[in-house]
């Protein structure tokens, strides 16, 4: 919902967007609607470890150029992309730039009195540990936005037109108070932990289960090999198998929980070279232990040789 706000809040036919090859279909399918109203598009293609060269970005920007949209990290190869570079380069031209941070915000740290982007968006329920159906859109002042969605705010009620201040501006009808107070009880949880020793701590999950995933004949891992050049999401394939059948026998004979398929972003496995199949992804996350980055390496080792 943030990440359509904020896509169709901003762009007008005949304007002209730059996003890239791993994105979410959070945000490929709200452009290819506004692309149907008349927004031209431009995806930037990624590299085979899942990660978009800044200068590649920045070289399709047109003078026509509205928005840029960047995912921080992809969903699927875990990559980290530019995005500091990215933003900085579009502030300097007047261009919009729409963060999708559904993979960092809560894990990664996010500065965003030091980086220049006018619109992040992200769920509540990953890096942020809150419930589903929770989640926000960052609106950085003085960034001209059309309200979604408009309607009954509970103040200026003796108007018919939406008010124009923020957060009014975008948040009609009855708000998920219950599921707002329990995020607002995770983030409290994540700024008392610091997300940088969060941080720290996933880094060190990573690079113990590459390192596992790495020593495992028929194991192919996908995105960058440096933990700190990633998020928490490995993709991985077991050779001869179809992730999915990766993905339930773990389940079923250890109960380790992967998801496998397509992690709605088909063009990060066209990127990959992993489309239609998919991939595996494992995802340790804070509460994570090496005792189950363990378990996890010897239930693939036992799939691995049946």
């Amino acid at each position: 919902m943030a990440l359509n706000q904020a896509i169709k809040g901003v762009l007008r036919p005949g304007d002209h967007v730059v996003t890239t090859s791993v994105e979410h279909n959070s945000v490929m399918r709200p452009l290819r609607r506004m692309e149907e109203a008349g927004v031209r598009i431009t995806v930037v293609p990624a590299g085979g470890d899942g990660v978009t060269e800044a200068r590649d970005v920045i070289a399709a920007f047109r003078k026509e150029t509205r928005l840029v949209v960047m995912v921080h990290a992809s969903n699927v190869s875990g990559a980290l992309q530019p995005v500091d570079v990215v933003v900085a380069a579009a502030h300097r031209r007047g261009i919009l730039t729409l963060i999708d941070a559904a993979q960092t915000a809560g894990c990664v740290p996010i500065d965003l009195s030091s980086l220049p982007v006018d619109l992040v968006a992200s769920s509540g329920h990953k890096g942020l540990l809150g419930p589903q159906g929770t989640g926000f859109l960052f609106v950085r002042e003085g960034v001209p936005i059309v309200p979604l969605i408009e309607g009954g705010t509970g103040s200026r009620s003796e108007s018919d037109r939406q008010p124009e201040f923020f957060p009014d501006a975008l948040e009609s009808g009855t708000q998920n108070s219950v599921g707002a107070a329990g995020l607002a009880v995770s983030l409290a949880w994540i700024l008392r932990k610091g997300v940088a020793t969060i941080r720290r701590r996933e880094v060190g999950l990573v690079e113990r289960l590459l390192k596992g995933l790495s020593g495992i004949p028929g194991v192919k891992v996908y995105g960058p090999g440096d933990p700190a050049r990633r998020g928490s999401a490995v993709s991985f394939r077991v050779e001869g198998m179809d992730p999915a059948e990766v993905g339930m026998r773990l389940e079923k004979r250890s109960g380790v929980l992967v998801r496998a398929g397509l992690h709605c972003s088909p063009n990060s496995h066209r990127a990959l070279g992993t489309f239609p199949a998919g991939t595996v992804r494992v995802s340790p996350g804070p509460f994570t232990t090496r005792t189950e980055i363990a378990t996890f390496l010897s239930a693939l080792r036992t799939i691995g040789r049946t």
